[in-house]
């Protein structure tokens, strides 16, 4: 009799960076893909920056998160879909990223696409939400 062990939960790491590759206040990577279990160590670089969860933008039953400024913030990946991330004090500048757990399409993905964000958030956003097939 084979028994399939279950795949390891990986632990995926995200910069908050002051500049990066797509210019100032940038999460790298700011497009993550994950499976339920996996976990999103945000590692701060200065104590300027966090890393919290977007109202409206998480799966259902997920509960808000958020961490510390200047601190490390650990997201466990539960359910599948969309989970938004920002930083508080420059979510204004930009400063956004997308986690989709598990295969698209993600069941919240139109809600959190309607989420409003600020004018330079929301045109970050569009394009990592256009990536979550």
């Amino acid at each position: 009799m084979v028994i399939a062990a279950p795949a390891a939960a990986k632990e995926i790491t995200v910069k908050m960076l002051n500049k990066g590759a797509e210019g100032a206040m940038v999460f790298e990577p700011a497009f993550i893909k994950a499976a339920p279990g996996d976990t999103v160590k945000f590692l701060a670089t200065n104590p300027g920056h966090n890393a919290q969860t977007i109202p409206g933008m998480l799966p259902a039953g997920e509960a808000e998160q958020k961490g510390a400024m200047g601190k490390e913030f650990v997201l466990k990946v539960g359910k599948p879909g969309i989970y938004g991330i920002k930083c508080l004090p420059h979510a204004s500048m930009g400063m956004v990223a997308v986690v989709q757990a598990g295969n698209g399409p993600s069941a919240n993905l139109a809600e959190a696409k309607a989420v409003k964000l600020p004018p330079l958030a929301t045109k970050r956003m569009t394009a990592y939400l256009a990536q979550a097939k």
